[in-house]
């Protein structure tokens, strides 16, 4: 059984780093050091591992964040799992710890950022969380030394998860949410991780067109509200959006 606990001492927040490299494979300058975690956990911000027993099997990491206008959310930057449990439900184990302790402190809302080329991403961020996107960001971290990010800008889409909404009471309900008309549709390659290792030029062709098409949509005021997968690619539905 799978379980979660906050992270309070320095040979957790070890734990979490070996985590971390062994999931992105970043050199050593680009990992997330001790003292974030220290820090992150000191001023308001969330690290949470995951466990299998004792050993740990995933972790993530929040810093807080304050908008425009003195509104205070949690960033959420950086969340990984083991590769062996990455079908067992630890991701969502271990934001559902992160929605729950925002809102035992009356914080409304959680972002993060994710690659939008990443499709198993994108459907667990909008269909099993209920997660939005309005933003989209070209060359986030510029070029890191993760495998993952196989040497591409790392473009990223903005996930806005707003804790207590109705769309995401629904999604967690295991409900459908309430969605006004598709007004747009984007679709990715379902074989993109392939492309960005055999054909490089491809994968970032396909990187440009959606960056050019998530920045149209955007531009006309609609946001990311769905998630479509089928065998050969996975589509990403946009339409007016409104807090409720």
């Amino acid at each position: 059984m799978i379980t979660t606990r906050a992270l309070t001492n320095h040979a957790e927040f070890n734990a979490a780093v070996r985590l971390q490299q062994e999931i992105w494979g970043f050199d050593e300058i680009e990992l997330l050091p001790v003292r974030l975690f220290v820090v992150a956990t000191k001023i308001g911000g969330q690290a949470f591992g995951a466990y299998d027993g004792e050993r740990m099997v995933g972790f993530c990491l929040a810093i807080p964040g304050l908008k425009p206008g003195g509104n205070y959310y949690l960033h959420s930057h950086m969340l990984g799992v083991r590769r062996e449990f990455r079908n067992a439900g630890v991701g969502r184990l271990l934001k559902l710890r992160q929605r729950e302790e925002a809102m035992s402190r009356h914080i409304g809302l959680i972002e993060w950022t994710f690659d939008p080329l990443e499709i198993k991403n994108a459907y667990f961020n909008m269909e099993r969380l209920g997660a939005i996107v309005r933003r989209y960001v070209v060359n986030q971290y510029g070029t890191t030394s993760s495998h993952l990010h196989g040497g591409l800008p790392t473009d990223r889409c903005t996930a806005e998860w707003w804790l207590e909404s109705s769309r995401v009471r629904a999604v967690l309900d295991g409900n459908k949410p309430d969605r006004e008309p598709i007004e747009a549709r984007i679709t990715v390659p379902s074989n993109i991780a392939k492309l960005r290792e055999v054909e490089p030029a491809k994968a970032r062709e396909i990187q440009l067109r959606i960056s050019e098409e998530f920045r149209e949509a955007f531009d006309r005021n609609l946001a990311v509200t769905g998630f479509e997968r089928a065998d050969d690619e996975g589509t990403y539905l946009l339409g007016p959006w409104q807090y409720s």
